[in-house]
Order: C-alpha cells, then sequence, then structure tokens
C-alpha cells in the first residue's frame, strides 16, 4: 500500500514540471483594485537565448467580466520601457470559463511575449494593472472581484 502511495505521489509531482525558467506569483484578497500595480523583479537571463513569457491569472466565478483588459509594461535595467495595453478573453459567449481548473478556480496562462531576449545586465522589472471598464464608464473597475492571484512565467522559447 505504501509503494502505491509513494507511485501516485511520484506520478503527482512529474505531472507539475513546468518548462519555466522562472516564475512568480502574487495573491489578491479576492479582488484587484484599480491602483495596485502588481510588480515583478526579473533576475539577469541567458542574453543569447530567447524566451517566451506568460502573463498566469486565477480566477473564480466572482468574476463577472468574460474579458480582461491589462496594463503591463517591462522596465529594462538601463531605463528603457515597454508597455503593452493587451485584452484577453477569460470565456466562452455561454459563460464557460476557458482556463483550468476544476470547481470554481480557473487557472488562465497567457501569452505576454514570444521570442524575446533579455539582452541588457542586470534586473528587469515587470508590472502589471487592471484596466477593466463596466460598458459605457469612462472610469475602470474600482475593485475587480473574481480574481486571486497574478503571476508570470518564463520559458526558454523553441528553437523551430
Amino acid at each position: 500500500m505504501r509503494n502505491l502511495f509513494l507511485v501516485a505521489v511520484a506520478g503527482l509531482l512529474a505531472s507539475c514540471n513546468t518548462d519555466a525558467v522562472m516564475s512568480d506569483t502574487h495573491s489578491l484578497p479576492n479582488y484587484w483594485d484599480k491602483n495596485d500595480t502588481i510588480a515583478f523583479s526579473i533576475p539577469q537571463l541567458d542574453s543569447l537565448k530567447q524566451y517566451n513569457v506568460f502573463l498566469h491569472l486565477r480566477n473564480t466565478n466572482d468574476y463577472r467580466f468574460n474579458n480582461l483588459f491589462l496594463i503591463v509594461s517591462m522596465e529594462f535595467p538601463h531605463g528603457k520601457t515597454i508597455q503593452d495595453t493587451l485584452e484577453y478573453r477569460m470565456a466562452e459567449p455561454d459563460g464557460a470559463w476557458l482556463g483550468e481548473g476544476i470547481g470554481s478556480l480557473k487557472d488562465s496562462k497567457l501569452w505576454f511575449k514570444e521570442k524575446v531576449k533579455f539582452p541588457e545586465e542586470g534586473t528587469y522589472q515587470l508590472r502589471i494593472m487592471q484596466a477593466v471598464r463596466n460598458n459605457g464608464d469612462v472610469e475602470g473597475v474600482t475593485k475587480l472581484e473574481g480574481i486571486t492571484d497574478v503571476g508570470f512565467s518564463i520559458e526558454e522559447a523553441s528553437q523551430q
């Protein structure tokens, strides 16, 4: 019986294997305030390799939108900053969540940048803000409910 348990645990750990060179997650109190910027530090990576950068989001059924707008910036060690306004679809038209997971928690792995290099020596800063608005409103949603975690991962790009 014990051997069966160990095999099951080993299989579970192997299935959790990821290609991420690095990743980090920030937990939220089931909402994302419009003034909260989630910031991550990215240490120097191999400047000769290309990487894919993903954003990760965990939402509950309290999230009442079928899309998500983010403002994401990457600050290079020598001061240059690139900023993108991004839209991600989070649900099908019938309301079914696109993320992975069982029950009310869904994890979404969202493309941010493909085949990028980190050529400068030093630490990069990744900053993520939510920019969701109700239809017809100029002001953003003050407390975006249903978001429990925000993160990122970096994977080595395949050489295809």
